[in-house]
């Protein structure tokens, strides 16, 4: 129970309730900014000026509305957990309120833009914010239940009937979650160009998927879908890789966005790689990207590039493998000195390793890296003549230049998760954990711990290779700058935010670090700051990351899989128990 709870007796939790709600509605139809600003009208006919028509609605104005219908109905409705639904409600409604006040303030309106000025009236973003605040309140007063436990067999169905039941709700869910990324890539277009307001249609549209998604965890359909999803895991994988090939055909099928999915993929891949030997085998590694870089110099190198001093052209299938095969011995050399430090010093020794590559890239030894003309002209990936950076036709739609490098890296990225799923679930898997827990028992309790270090860096190398390899051909060149520190640390960083050890942890948290630079382009040199600034709450408020595994989720968090505390878990263990030999006793007696 939150500590607000003792200010708001219980009594005013439904008041509190419908009157949220009803200001979230109220904000829906009112103006928010009383005159024109510095950068043109604000976005969705909120300024007062363009005012004529208050119920169209779109963007975070409909948005509003929904959450504040939803919390109007759902305070007359029972539901379990109410309270947590409310919570997310109401800060969905919070952030979309205060993302747009701050933006019409600090856009040379002032306080005056967003109350009163000169006779006009706008009180919008002052409606949310009282609505917003209102819900979260609410929600405390009335109590933050247990997250509901749906059925795995809802209606008593079995066999065929359950299971079509179950791939009819995966695939509802999946295309969702496919609208969700389209939308969350659009919002606002690219920064600076689609709208002056880009990045806080941006931020108020992630305020809005931030409340959907809590308030649907709140009521346990998240987990629920998750539960689903790993029981029918080949079900699921399929359609997961038919809504990931279908992101062209959205309104995110540009090439800008292309361009940007695609790097955001080769990075997660490289974390799905670097997960193993940070997140599964607890080994801190600072100079991982040199890897990537390897692989990249590798490929362009066998690939017939124009500044290659080699003379060989090979296949790209053929220089890739490769690659990946070369940084793999890169990656044991490595791994060898794990014999004999760890921990603090581990990290400086592939700190080290990171440094040496980016030097010896930086001064062209060997002729190999083209120092700071790099290496360009890489020829781009070709399947019977036709390259993968030329625009297409399929299925009677035009998909723009670098669609299918889109492809390649999707069908790369399912690749590397398969071997990190695997691999997670092995004997291996199993001694990498035991190993980052307490690499001392694990050698006590067998576990050859020299072996499979190295077993770690050379697995986690050889994926980074394959991915620096498909890298290169993508950009069409190679330099020493684009595998420096910031690189690895913004790798690790993807690793840690995501969720160590986590699959859908690395990719979320590879793109969001790679999403969120590209949409806060507009505010310059705050960009970094409010960056840094999210990443920090981020990990205040989620250390375990944001989509942890159950061990991190466990540690961290002190929950179980479904979220709740491990506590009352025990708690409840416990009672159940002595209910158990209290009932044996009384059959005695």
């Amino acid at each position: 129970m939150s500590r607000l709870t003792a200010f708001v007796p219980r009594a005013l939790g439904r008041p509190l309730s419908a009157v949220g709600g009803v200001l979230l509605l109220v904000a829906a139809m009112l103006p928010w900014a009383t005159f024109l600003l510095n950068e043109g009208a604000y976005p969705e006919k909120s300024t007062l000026q363009f005012f004529d028509a208050p119920l169209e609605l779109s963007g975070f104005r409909w948005h509003l509305l929904l959450f504040g219908l939803a919390a109007v109905i759902i305070t007359f409705v029972p539901l379990p957990a109410k309270g947590r639904v409310l919570r997310a409600l109401g800060w969905g409604g919070l952030a979309i309120s205060v993302i747009s006040a701050v933006f019409i303030v600090s856009a040379g309106g002032g306080l005056g833009a967003i109350t009163a000025a000169d006779g006009a009236y706008a009180f919008g973003s002052v409606a949310g914010i009282l609505g917003g605040l209102a819900l979260i309140f609410a929600a405390d007063a009335i109590g933050l239940e247990d997250i509901p436990h749906w059925p795995d067999e809802p209606f008593g169905w079995t066999g065929w009937a359950q299971r079509l039941f179950a791939y009819l709700v995966l695939l509802v869910a999946f295309v969702a979650m496919l609208w969700l990324v389209s939308e969350t890539l659009t919002a606002g277009g690219s920064a600076g160009v689609s709208s002056p307001y880009a990045g806080a249609i941006f931020l108020a549209f992630l305020g809005m998927a931030g409340g959907l998604l809590g308030a649907l965890h709140g009521v346990g359909l998240t987990g629920w879908i998750s539960r689903l999803s790993e029981r029918h895991r080949a079900f699921s994988i399929v359609v997961l890789l038919v809504c990931a090939a279908a992101l062209p055909f959205t309104s995110a099928g540009t090439q800008y966005w292309m361009n940007v999915a695609g790097t955001i993929g080769i990075y997660a891949a490289t974390a799905i790689g670097l997960n193993i030997v940070v997140g599964l085998a607890g080994l801190l590694d600072l100079g991982y990207v040199a890897f990537m870089g390897i692989g990249a110099f590798v490929s362009a190198n066998l690939s017939g590039a124009a500044a290659a001093k080699l003379g060989i052209t090979l296949p790209f299938p053929l220089a890739a493998v490769i690659a990946a095969v070369v940084v793999g011995i890169f990656g044991v050399i490595v791994g060898s000195p794990t014999l004999r430090v760890r921990g603090d010093y581990l990290a400086i020794v592939t700190l080290a390793f990171g440094e040496i590559f980016t030097r010896s890239a930086q001064n062209n030894i060997g002729d190999l890296t083209g120092g700071a003309n790099a290496i360009p002209s890489i020829p781009a990936i070709a399947i019977g003549g036709l390259e993968f950076n030329e625009p297409i036709s399929l299925f009677g739609t035009e998909l723009p230049a670098g669609v299918l490098y889109y492809f390649l890296i999707t069908l790369l990225v399912a690749l590397v998760m398969a071997v990190f799923a695997n691999l997670k679930n092995s004997r291996i898997g199993r001694a990498w954990i035991a190993i980052r827990e307490d690499e001392d028992v694990a050698r006590a309790m067998g576990i050859k711990t020299g072996k499979m270090k190295i077993l770690a860096f050379l697995t986690g190398a050889t994926l980074a290779g394959l991915a620096g390899a498909v890298f290169a051909h993508k950009l069409g060149t190679s330099s020493y700058d684009a595998f420096t520190f910031l690189q690895s640390v913004t790798l690790l960083a993807a690793v840690i935010l995501g969720g160590m050890g986590s699959i859908p942890g690395a990719v979320m948290g590879a793109a969001l670090l790679f999403v969120l630079p590209e949409k806060l382009r507009e505010f310059e040199e705050y960009r970094l700051l409010l960056f840094g600034l999210a990443l920090i709450l981020i990990m205040r408020f989620r250390p375990q990351g944001l989509v942890p595994d159950r061990l991190r989720r466990a540690e961290f968090a002190g929950e179980t899989a479904e979220g709740k505390p491990i506590e009352v878990v025990q708690e409840q263990a416990v009672l159940e128990h002595e209910h158990e030999l209290e009932a044996l006793k009384g059959g005695k007696a």
